[in-house]
């Protein structure tokens, strides 16, 4: 099992950037696949990006899609999510989730789950 501890979170206004951090510890994290996944208020959590171990496979969800980058430094055991260009409709908790397979967009697929961090991006 991994522990996986979100930071970075905050209120930006729009068209401003954040990027969030998700350190990790436990077993061996440069073998894990890692996601991010978001939650907004009476929404279901949806998968917003995700990153092979190896950080050579990367995917989006639409609405990101070259706004937001995945990446990773396994050295540091740390995955980031730089969000570029915020709109009031990222406006959630962001987690971070791993799996020690391939990565995926279904949340029900992650073993691991961190505690969330809050975005709010102001109009």
């Amino acid at each position: 099992q991994v522990q996986l501890v979100e930071s970075g979170g905050g209120l930006v206004q729009a068209g401003g950037s954040l990027r969030l951090s998700c350190a990790a510890s436990g077993r061996t994290f440069s073998s894990y696949a890692m996601g991010w996944f978001r939650q907004a208020p009476g929404k279901d959590r949806e998968f917003v990006a995700s990153i092979s171990w190896s950080g050579g496979n990367t995917d989006y969800a639409d609405s990101v899609k070259g706004r937001f980058t995945i990446s990773r430094d396994n050295a540091k055991r740390t995955v980031f999510l730089q969000m570029n260009s915020l709109k009031p409709e990222d406006t959630a908790v962001y987690y971070c989730a791993g799996r020690n397979l391939g990565a995926t967009k279904n949340s029900r697929l992650y073993d691991d789950w961190g505690q969330g961090t809050q975005v709010t991006v102001s109009s």
